[in-house]
């Protein structure tokens, strides 16, 4: 016979408390001591009590459901689970909970906000990967419904975000460059469908512009070419004239590509070129420690959505829901 599922009866009965303070400490409520809800929320997680969502939004109106929408198709080395970490930390001393919704891009980008919406099944949503004139936004806003996102649009009606400073980003990337004695600089820029492309861009430009040094955009590819295919083109730079002496990179895995390629056409870093790149995990601290990087703390950028989100859910302001951060240099060659 399949077990019976667990109900706060089953935890009243472990822990020796009513039913209606087990409920009140799994809801978080101010009342309760701290110590019960340790106690309270060991037990349940013990036994693999699942709170009834149904039940929940029958009673107050709320899921307690946070539901976070995430790019399939990312490249970005751990971005998911780091936004996640960080997510769930903010989360871990409220009753929300948090689910992940795939979003593919072979598909609409409104499809699980569509879902979501008629569902309702969840109380506030964030999603990353944002677009200059983004329909989920105006999708979300059109139903009042709360979210916030990971980057910013380019819609005149404000909404809730915490961004990565890409211009700042690039510009300090080709800067850094420029310092190293390079003049004949090369971007991989992000997608252009995002907006962080157009910030990426204006960073490295104006950096061109106040040095005066020669750059261009790698336009044959960006940060979501797959790895084998940016191998393959850096190869072939050299047979396009000049080689670039300085590369800014915005993807780990890109720049792991980029290095490689160059490698096996007689290239190597720090004596034939130099490079920039942005910095979300360990990877190139281990894979090539001598290349300069910008880092995003991306567990940091989880926890200020979290934030920016539940804010939202209480009726916070939007003005006092966007923040943005700024790159942590991590130079590791001297200048020249």
């Amino acid at each position: 016979m399949p077990r019976n599922r667990p109900t706060l009866k089953t935890i009243a009965e472990l822990t020796g408390l009513a039913v209606a303070t087990v409920s009140r400490a799994l809801n978080n409520a101010p009342d309760i001591s701290a110590a019960t809800k340790v106690q309270v929320r060991k037990v349940a997680s013990q036994i693999g009590y699942l709170p009834d969502r149904a039940g929940v939004r029958l009673r107050t109106g709320k899921t307690n459901v946070i539901s976070l929408i995430m790019d399939q198709d990312d490249r970005i080395p751990n971005f998911a689970r780091r936004i996640i970490v960080g997510i769930s930390k903010v989360l871990a001393d409220t009753n929300y909970h948090l689910v992940v919704t795939p979003q593919f891009r072979d598909e609409s980008v409104c499809t699980p906000i569509n879902y979501i919406l008629a569902s309702m099944s969840a109380d506030g949503v964030i999603f990353t990967h944002t677009r200059p004139l983004d329909e989920r936004i105006k999708l979300l806003q059109e139903h009042n419904f709360p979210f916030t996102t990971h980057g910013r649009s380019e819609l005149t009606t404000p909404h809730s975000y915490h961004d990565f400073d890409n211009r700042a980003f690039a510009y300090q990337a080709a800067l850094r460059l420029v310092s190293k004695g390079r003049r004949n600089l090369a971007l991989l820029a992000p997608p252009r469908q995002f907006t962080y492309h157009g910030h990426t861009l204006h960073g490295f430009n104006q950096a061109l512009y106040e040095t005066g040094a020669q750059g261009k955009v790698l336009t044959e590819v960006d940060l979501d070419t797959p790895v084998t295919e940016l191998r393959d083109f850096v190869k072939t730079l050299t047979t396009k004239g000049p080689l670039p002496d300085g590369i800014v990179s915005g993807s780990e895995l890109c720049t792991i590509a980029l290095i490689d390629g160059l490698k096996q056409v007689g290239l190597d870093p720090g004596t034939d070129y130099d490079m920039v790149s942005k910095q979300t995990a360990n990877i190139l601290d281990v894979v090539s420690p001598g290349i300069d990087s910008l880092y995003e703390d991306l567990i940091f950028a989880g926890e200020k959505l979290a934030e920016h989100l539940l804010a939202q859910i209480s009726g916070t302001d939007i003005e006092k829901t966007r923040s943005l951060s700024q790159p942590k240099p991590l130079w590791r060659s001297p200048s020249k």
